[in-house]
């Protein structure tokens, strides 16, 4: 769920697609089959790209590594510079295929303020508006949802006797201590808005005095949060490697207030309509993909080192989908 920041942003990437035009990461993945040897999309010449951060590259190569094996000439333009580049790429016509967020799709490219707790809706509102506006289809989502929540490292959890962000919200004020990084302290479905979902005023002694929150990097966050120190509950991404690595206890957002960021396969609509197998290919890795495995792959990358080339390669031999 990593979003798309407005401004010089948006100039740098115009300045990258227009300029030196877009780059892969690596451009490289592994050579594979599908079982049986069939050839599905043979003929077909498709562009994956991918934003940089590394959830996002890896599906981006299990896609490229995938589709190739089912016989289409992938260009593999993962790991596009900035998250808006291979949004703009496919909007240009530029890359067909692009897994992205239903959260991401609905307030960064879409402006919108509703909050929608069904995964499902969410998903529909956004497919409609994009292939009415964009002609670009999602297609169903996946089973992760990389979504915003909190976190506290277990022996915390079990100590507070917290479960749900309710629980945190009945702790007495000393305990609801927060760690959180500057961009979910200041965005209008983060940090200030949550604390009044939950009942819990701001920079007041009776709700989270100022005192109580830590603004830091966001990956100092996680060791933060699994030290409990300077706080007992910091803001996750909920597929990120180091959930697992650090044994955090992720908090139910039981009052439903973040938005559900549904990773989703997204295709041009003029590449799917002439390739109507993709619906099917990209329906196999959609269905198989959970937060868990997320975490996993994530961490196969960021913690152990990994190339996300061969993760990706790795987890679908895993699955039999490649040979």
């Amino acid at each position: 769920m990593r979003s798309v920041r407005a401004g010089s942003l948006a100039l740098l990437v115009v300045a990258l697609l227009a300029g030196c035009g877009l780059v892969s990461s690596s451009g490289t993945f592994h050579d594979a089959t599908l079982p049986g040897g069939e050839k599905p999309l043979d003929g077909a010449e498709l562009v994956v790209t991918s934003k940089s951060f590394t959830e996002g590259v890896l599906l981006g190569k299990i896609t490229a590594t995938y589709l190739a094996a089912a016989g289409a000439k992938v260009t593999d333009l993962t790991g596009a510079p900035g998250s808006a580049s291979s949004r703009q790429a496919q909007l240009n016509g530029d890359a067909d295929i692009l897994w992205e967020y239903t959260g991401t799709g609905w307030v960064n490219y879409h402006n919108e303020t509703e909050i929608i707790a069904d995964p499902q809706e969410l998903w529909q509102r956004v497919h409609d508006i994009e292939l009415r506006e964009n002609s670009l289809e999602w297609l169903p989502p996946s089973n992760f949802n990389d979504t915003y929540a909190f976190a506290a490292s277990g022996p915390t959890a079990e100590r507070l006797g917290v479960k749900s962000l309710s629980d945190v919200a009945a702790l007495p004020v000393g305990d609801r201590t927060f760690c959180v990084d500057d961009e979910f302290f200041s965005r209008s479905d983060g940090f200030l808005p949550m604390l009044a979902k939950y009942g819990i005023p701001y920079n007041e002694p009776n709700g989270v005095p100022a005192a109580n929150v830590t603004r830091m990097d966001a990956g100092v966050v996680y060791p933060a949060t699994a030290k409990s120190a300077p706080c007992n509950f910091g803001m996750v991404y909920t597929t990120d490697g180091r959930v697992k690595n650090l044994s955090l206890t992720v908090l139910d957002d039981d009052k439903k207030f973040f938005l559900p960021y549904s990773g989703t396969a997204v295709v041009r609509e003029p590449v799917i309509t002439e390739y109507p197998v993709l619906r099917t290919l990209l329906g196999t890795l959609s269905e198989r993909l959970t937060d868990q495995l997320m975490q996993d792959l994530n961490g196969r990358v960021d913690i152990d080192g990994e190339d996300p080339s061969d993760v990706a390669y790795d987890w679908l031999k895993s699955e039999n989908l490649v040979e």
